[in-house]
């Protein structure tokens, strides 16, 4: 089996110890793993898939859910027995979006106004994953506007999604009641100034900016979001009715933008939070990493940036070069306010110490090789690894996804 792994181009304190072309659908976005299997959203193949990953070095594919049509299920959140899918319009499917920076640097509402037939499923399922390999839908709700980007849940009555609901400029913060998961319900909701246009607001931010909620992460009563260029929110969701902002901070401009994840480390009053690169050959800037001081929450403070990628020269490598997705420390999964594992595009797989919080230092990476083929249908994109989600679970092993280029296990070995 070893001898057949796909050789990384790079690796230094990890080894690829597994892959999967996940049932033949390698585009890969969001992934969870959870009691053994993984749950894969994809890009490109709408639906899910699901791998057993009891065996990390020889993964399975076991399960294949299809999305309804027009639809894409991108991200997704397990817990317990139930596994959270975003719906939302398969905007990659739209040729309108056929060049990226269409989707990155204008509303998405603005783009999709005029669009009158609404072939897609908008809103999140619920399924039931007592059997883990069976996902059993037994819940939905159901948004007007484009749908769902990516949601939060771990567990207990309440989840909090980015959506697109008509009305608004773009995503928004919404807080979803789970008491009965057979009838998820709206809840509260929070968006920037300017979002809200059917209410007569006007956005105040420069043309070729994107203000839009990618997610937000909850610790306690504060919910941590990224807002592309639109910066960083901290919410008190105390009421999760009624959230009510603590603090915005924005570096957009002079930097690029595109915040993407906050992490909380509450034990150590610090956040992380990722600027994810959007276009290729860094023509949208250098992302960073950044560290905060969130000890007085409504003054967070940047006090270092991670290191960059140095051993290649990845700007010229094409394709996107640069941070896209945390490690998120979920329950049951590898929790570590010292060690944080990123994604970085066309640089794989990083891991990083922050024991000293103002010298953050790199201690791992594994770049995969190229993928075999190109499932992103989009015209001209380079066929180059773009690493995009990582998950690390109990045991230290690391699972990456890709948009093309199925999903690598990896050990860690700093």
């Amino acid at each position: 089996m070893a001898n057949t792994l796909p050789r990384p181009d790079y690796s230094r304190n990890m080894r690829l110890i597994g892959h999967s072309d996940q049932g033949g659908r390698p585009d890969g976005v969001q992934l969870m793993v959870h009691r053994g299997f993984a749950y894969i959203g994809h890009m490109v193949s709408q639906g899910f898939s699901i791998v057993d990953v009891r065996d990390p070095k020889n993964p399975q594919a076991v399960g294949y859910i299809p999305a309804p049509p027009g639809t894409w299920n991108v991200h997704l959140q397990a817990h317990d027995d139930l596994l959270l899918v975003i719906n939302a319009r398969d905007l990659f499917a739209d040729a309108r979006f056929a060049d990226e920076k269409v989707y990155y640097t204008r509303q998405v509402g603005e783009t999709v106004s005029d669009v009158q037939d609404k072939g897609w499923s908008a809103g999140l399922r619920v399924f039931d994953i007592s059997v883990p390999d069976k996902p059993r839908e037994i819940g939905f709700l159901s948004l007007n506007g484009i749908g769902i980007h990516r949601i939060w849940y771990v567990g207990g009555r309440w989840a909090y999604v980015s959506a697109l609901i008509d009305g608004f400029t773009d995503y928004i913060f919404l807080t979803i009641d789970l008491a009965d998961p057979r009838k998820p319900e709206v809840a509260g909701r929070w968006w920037l100034p300017g979002m809200n246009q059917a209410a007569g607001e006007q956005p105040a931010w420069p043309e070729g900016k994107r203000y839009a909620l990618h997610h937000a992460i909850i610790a306690g009563d504060t919910a941590y979001g990224s807002w592309r260029d639109g910066g960083l929110t901290l919410l008190d969701v105390k009421d999760r009715t009624r959230p009510t902002l603590i603090s915005h901070r924005n570096w957009s401009p002079p930097f690029g933008g595109g915040t993407h994840t906050a992490l909380p480390l509450p034990d150590r009053n610090l956040l992380v939070v990722l600027d994810e690169a959007v276009l290729d050959n860094q023509e949208d800037g250098e992302k960073l990493i950044w560290l905060f001081d969130i000890r007085d929450p409504s003054n967070p403070v940047s006090i270092s940036t991670f290191p960059q990628p140095k051993e290649a020269d990845y700007v010229a490598k094409g394709a996107h070069f640069g941070p896209h997705n945390l490690h998120e420390n979920r329950p049951g999964s590898f929790i570590s306010s010292t060690l944080i594992f990123a994604t970085y595009q066309n640089a794989g797989v990083r891991a990083y110490d922050i024991s000293d919080p103002y010298h953050p230092v790199e201690t791992g990476a594994l770049v995969p090789a190229a993928p075999e083929r190109m499932m992103d249908t989009r015209p001209g994109r380079p066929q180059i690894i773009q690493s995009c989600d990582v998950f690390v679970d109990a045991q230290g092993i690391i699972y990456s996804t890709d948009y093309n280029g199925g999903l690598s296990v990896i050990e860690y070995r700093g």
